[in-house]
């Protein structure tokens, strides 16, 4: 199973790699939109406000690290619905192996690609680092692969019910973005209106926001427990719906 695992994976990063444009997308563009805003925040705005100065600290990895995660599950879903419509999935699974194995795979994919950006973006990015910062590399990018891993349920939940391939990364941009805007990284939640709290509270981007920001700031992980709780709950529910209503071909 094991072996049959690593080399579906090492298959998808071949393919992925085959695209300029995905790898491009996926890589690159969060790379350089941390330092791009990295560097305005720091040396644009002299001196910077506080409010300027709290989001380069911790809003700007934050809010790339989020986008690396969307692009990952976006990307899963298009992938996903490519791979049905034309006929993969249902080739895949007349193989010997098993479709938890099939589905692994992708995932895996995922966490390694969003891993790998998120480490070229610590390197890219670490001068434009506001002095004082010591960035917790490796519990952020542990934070983020249970974020991403999360939210990949997220994913195949959607990519169970889309239609079509053309549609898939319309539909999965609709359902994931507007969670960013009410996760708490650009308006604190307890100044939303009533209604809104209530539902970003339900949403699993404000835990996640939350973990990753109390990572970053350097809170130990006990202090995030029912953070990683909620999103343990999504992954759950999303996967036992997926389960039911996923379709091979």
């Amino acid at each position: 199973m094991l072996r049959g695992l690593w080399k579906l994976t090492w298959i998808e990063i071949k393919v992925f790699l085959r695209e300029p444009m995905g790898a491009f997308g996926s890589i690159v563009v969060p790379v350089l939109l941390f330092v791009v805003l990295g560097r305005f925040a720091n040396n644009r705005l002299t001196p910077p406000s506080p409010v300027v100065s709290s989001f380069s600290r911790a809003g700007v990895p934050v809010l790339v690290s989020i986008l690396i995660a969307v692009s990952a599950v976006l990307s899963l879903v298009t992938i996903i619905s490519i791979y049905r419509e034309g006929g993969i999935l249902k080739r895949l699974r007349a193989t010997p192996l098993r479709p938890q194995t099939i589905l692994t795979a992708h995932v895996l994919f995922k966490l390694i690609l969003t891993a790998a950006t998120l480490i070229l973006m610590f390197l890219a990015g670490k001068r434009y680092f506001p002095p004082g910062v010591h960035a917790p590399l490796f519990s952020f990018t542990l934070a983020l692969l249970i974020t991403t891993w999360s939210i990949s349920s997220i994913g195949f939940l959607i990519a169970s019910i889309v239609p079509t391939a053309r549609f898939a990364q319309p539909i999965g941009a609709v359902i994931l973005y507007p969670m960013i805007v009410l996760s708490g990284l650009f308006v604190p939640i307890e100044l939303l209106p009533p209604g809104l709290q209530a539902l970003a509270k339900a949403l699993p981007f404000t835990y996640a926001v939350r973990l990753l920001q109390g990572i970053w700031n350097g809170d130990g992980w006990w202090a995030h427990g029912s953070d990683l709780a909620a999103l343990a709950v999504v992954f759950l529910a999303c996967t036992a719906l997926w389960a039911k209503v996923f379709r091979w071909e």
